[in-house]
């Protein structure tokens, strides 16, 4: 799969200043060969890639947590800026991968809009309804896609939360007594990471599917 690294900011840019200017970008990426399809395949792997991304970061999340959990004496400040540290990563990859699925429909709006447009163009009337099968099949696959995403992305907002709760109240509580009396929460709070996780998986292989198709 090829990328597009120095267009991509580009595009990003003229996302922000309307369809126009995207008309614009979109057809300097054709002069190179590069069309709606190819960028959107492209979107569709930055997004499938920042969940995976997303996916391990939580997970290193979980067995901080397990680690807390079990916590027996030690350096409890410095278990507990490690813990901070994996919350404030969590934060940010939740943010690229929301920015990265917005970057994506974005382009697959631009292309269905685009396909829908050109339908008309096509004079034959069989190969003008093949047309309309395949780009009503490609919305119904894509629409799929886009919810498996976005449920994910979704999802990582309340176990951030949890987590938030409970490295602040660590931060006010840095004491082994604390910790033990925190046990029960973080066993939930681990419990939603996983479910998370299992959840962000079945997104990335619905986006797998989608590449391979398309």
């Amino acid at each position: 799969m090829m990328r597009f690294t120095s267009f991509s900011a580009l595009l990003a840019a003229a996302a922000l200043l309307g369809a126009g200017c995207r008309s614009t970008y979109y057809a300097a990426y054709e002069q190179f060969g590069i069309h709606k399809r190819d960028l959107l395949k492209d979107r569709v792997e930055d997004a499938r890639q920042e969940q995976a991304q997303a996916s391990e970061q939580f997970k290193d999340a979980l067995t901080r947590l397990q680690e807390m959990t079990g916590f027996n004496g030690g350096d409890l400040e410095q278990a507990y800026r490690k813990l901070q540290s994996d919350y404030d990563r969590c934060v940010d990859q939740a943010d690229d991968v929301r920015s990265r699925i917005g970057a994506m429909n974005q382009v697959a709006e631009d292309l269905f809009t685009e396909w829908e447009s050109e339908l008309e163009e096509i004079t034959t009337p069989s190969l003008r309804a093949d047309s309309r099968r395949k780009l009503q099949d490609t919305r119904l696959r894509y629409a799929a896609l886009y919810r498996s995403l976005n449920q994910a992305e979704r999802s990582m907002e309340p176990v951030l939360v949890r987590f938030k709760d409970y490295v602040l109240y660590l931060k006010h509580n840095l004491n082994a007594q604390a910790v033990a009396s925190l046990q029960g929460e973080a066993v939930d709070i681990q419990a939603e990471i996983q479910s998370l996780i299992d959840q962000m998986n079945a997104s990335i292989a619905e986006a797998d599917r989608f590449v391979a198709d398309l």
